[in-house]
């Protein structure tokens, strides 16, 4: 059975696939559907197509990435598109084989993440509490920063937090993640407290409950919440205010302090993993760079080895 006609058919119908028996996540798919179509726009310039293409030329192609100055991560996440684009064809029948299977890739960068110390974050929460142009918007502002601290939420997993995960004043609340998966994470009284605060301010507000559907925190664009545009912006300002480079706080910034104050408090890497929704301790274990100097502190004068001889 040989495929559908044409690299567009192709990429439309696998991310089809995709959507509706992998559960990948809306970001995800617009992620391959990128890679996938400048790989298929590679072919054509060489009279090639997705049918045809061997193992050489997809190194070809990821050679031309490397020249092109592209970062490991994303010529990394080009060739796992590629990976997958091929073993579905298996699967359809459309090929044979998967020229793209015995490929290595590129390796993930070694770099750490960015964050923020506990101090900025005081200063970025302060900051939050009297930032808007409205009282609404400051009781708003403090909400979503004291969230993003107090549970490690993806930016996505924020902004589409349905309202109704945090009536009833929970301990825990329950976050969609990724494909879908769904995990638990506690909420921090001054959390608990900015959160309620918001729900009273959103639910009394006419302009707020006319746009209010089931988001938390809800905004005019199509998915009826606030975007991560929006969000990001907000936290740029509000930054400013508190006297940040705001080059450094995104909400990804307050995802890695979370991790980082944890894990720096005591608290295990696997009870981590799970709070963050990760699915590999691998991607855990980069934010262990904070217990150098701990562990070092710990060797120095807790081992044996480092007492005194009596």
């Amino acid at each position: 059975m040989s495929g559908p006609a044409g690299m567009v058919r192709w990429i439309s119908t696998f991310l089809d696939a995709a959507a509706a028996e992998r559960d990948a996540a809306r970001n995800t798919q617009l992620a391959y559907g990128r890679d996938l179509k400048d790989f298929a726009d590679w072919l054509a310039r060489r009279g090639a197509d997705f049918a045809g293409a061997d193992k050489a030329g997809i190194e070809a192609y990821l050679i031309f990435c490397d020249a092109q100055g592209l970062s490991k991560a994303t010529r990394a996440r080009r060739l796992s598109a590629i990976r997958q684009l091929y073993r579905f064809a298996v699967e359809e029948g459309w090929r044979t084989d998967n020229p793209a299977l015995r490929l290595s890739g590129p390796g993930k960068s070694q770099r750490l993440p960015m964050t923020l110390s506990e101090a900025e974050v005081t200063r970025l929460l302060e900051a939050a509490a009297s930032h808007g142009r409205t009282p609404a918007e400051t009781v708003r502002s403090r909400a979503l920063v004291e969230l993003l601290y107090a549970t490690g939420m993806r930016v996505s997993e924020l902004v589409e937090l349905p309202a109704a995960a945090v009536r009833g004043d929970p301990r825990m609340i329950l976050v969609r993640g990724k494909g879908g998966k769904e995990r638990m994470v506690p909420l921090s009284s001054p959390a608990r407290a900015a959160v309620k605060a918001w729900l009273l301010s959103r639910d009394a507000d006419d302009e707020t409950a006319r746009l209010a559907g089931r988001a938390l925190f809800p905004g005019a664009g199509a998915g009826g919440h606030l975007t991560r545009q929006q969000m990001h912006l907000m936290l740029k300002a509000i930054a400013l205010a508190a006297g940040l480079d705001p080059a450094r706080v995104t909400p990804h910034t307050l995802r890695h302090a979370f991790a980082t104050h944890l894990l720096a408090g005591g608290a295990d890497l696997r009870v981590i993993q799970t709070l963050l929704g990760h699915a590999d301790i691998g991607t855990t274990e980069i934010y262990t760079h904070v217990l150098e100097e701990r562990l070092k502190e710990l060797v120095l004068t807790r081992h044996p080895l480092a007492q005194n001889p009596r």
